[in-house]
């Protein structure tokens, strides 16, 4: 005989309910007992002291608190197997949540699940009770009259009792999940906070990948294309001090080739060094920076500060961040910034901030909301939880202040 798709499904999910309520009856009466004990206790020594209730009152208490928090990982365990319900780890410090569930609201439920298995049974009892009637001796039926009707009454109650229980098994399962991931869960704040610290994780893993993707690039340069236009310029410039029979057309030809190749390595070096210079790896911010002014087109004052006793050296990754804002900004106050005569960087370290300012004696105006480099600094400073201020009246002067952590 075939069973319908749709009673078969009824059927499963009937079973899995039930063995969800039944394994919940253990572990919410389990402190529903602990709990009576501890009241006949306590009644029994206001009413009838007995020199023994101290010491059986100091052996149940410790149960009762280990019920309360240890019975949270069996009720994980219950939803995820039984429901596919993945409750999760509650930390120790969450402990009163565990205690209200498993030792207030767990017995409560477990009464509930005690009264639908108890009417689980009596229905099933109630409505085989024509087998059972006849399977008792015949001069017992004989003996007992109306027995049929009864026996009917009873049968038919059952049936309506047992086509009541999926529902009801349902509406329980529904509402123990509602409350279980209300209590047991993880409250919003909480979440929140997880959420907060996965993006902080994933976000450092991004920019530790972009940090050694832009190193990456930079090797990539300084060994090949670098290492060509180097060639190229060599083999040019060779050419021109020994091919001096050519016609003056192709030693121009040839002089002008010579100088753009060494613009372009000119230019790439300024691009390898604004990509992650090799002096930042190997002698840290101070001596990066101070080649960073040495080679700006206009005087720069440079000051850094780091007191003694903290670490000499930031993170990769937040070293990489300063001397990008002031490479960025130094070039920005070489092109952009009218009347200039003069910058300055300071450096400093306060604490776990790693704080980086640059100054400059131009006639100020400049607004970061529409200028696409100063919108990539401030993202850039962002990217490692940095801040960036900017001041700029007309006027002048302009100063930059950056504050990146740098956590001991």
């Amino acid at each position: 005989m075939t069973v319908p798709p749709r009673l078969r499904r009824t059927l499963v999910r009937l079973r899995r309910d039930i063995a969800f309520l039944a394994a919940g009856v253990t572990l919410h009466l389990v402190p529903l007992a602990l709990h009576f004990w501890l009241v006949m206790l306590l009644l029994g020594t206001v009413l009838d002291p007995d020199p023994e209730t101290p010491v059986v009152l100091a052996f149940t208490l410790p149960l009762l608190i280990v019920a309360g928090w240890g019975l949270t990982e069996p009720q994980r365990w219950r939803f995820r197997a039984l429901c596919g319900v993945e409750l999760p780890r509650l930390r120790f410090k969450e402990v009163k949540r565990q205690f209200g569930y498993n030792l207030l609201i767990g017995p409560l439920l477990g009464v509930l699940e005690f009264l639908l298995l108890a009417l689980l049974l009596a229905a099933l009892a109630a409505s085989l009770v024509l087998v059972w009637v006849w399977l008792v001796p015949w001069q017992w039926r004989v003996d007992h009259r109306g027995y049929t009707t009864t026996a009917a009454y009873l049968t038919v109650a059952g049936l309506l009792a047992l086509a009541a229980v999926p529902p009801l098994a349902t509406g329980l399962v529904r509402l123990e999940i509602l409350v279980g991931r209300a209590v047991l869960g993880v409250s919003r704040s909480d979440e929140l906070a997880r959420r907060v610290e996965d993006l902080t994780e994933s976000r450092a893993g991004a920019v530790d990948a972009a940090d050694a993707e832009r190193r990456r690039i930079e090797r990539d340069l300084h060994d090949g294309a670098q290492q060509r236009l180097v060639s190229l310029a060599l083999n040019l410039g060779l050419a021109k001090a020994t091919l001096t029979d050519l016609p003056p057309e192709a030693q121009q030809v040839i002089d002008a080739a010579h100088r753009e190749a060494k613009d372009a390595i000119e230019e790439l070096n300024n691009l390898v060094r604004g990509l992650h210079p090799a002096v930042l790896d190997e002698l840290g911010l101070d001596a990066a920076l101070s080649g960073l002014a040495a080679r700006a087109p206009l005087p720069v004052r440079l000051r850094v500060d780091l007191p003694p006793g903290l670490p000499q050296r930031a993170a990769p990754a937040i070293e990489a961040v300063a001397y990008f804002v002031a490479s960025e900004a130094l070039t920005n106050i070489a092109k952009h910034a009218r009347e200039a005569t003069r910058a300055e960087v300071t450096v400093t370290r306060l604490g776990e901030i790693l704080r980086v300012v640059i100054a400059d004696d131009g006639v100020g105006g400049a607004d970061p909301s529409k200028g696409s480099g100063l919108k990539g600094l401030a993202q850039r400073v962002r990217s490692v939880d940095g801040t960036f201020r900017m001041s700029s009246p007309v006027g002048g002067p302009t100063m930059m202040s950056v504050e990146l952590p740098c956590p001991m």
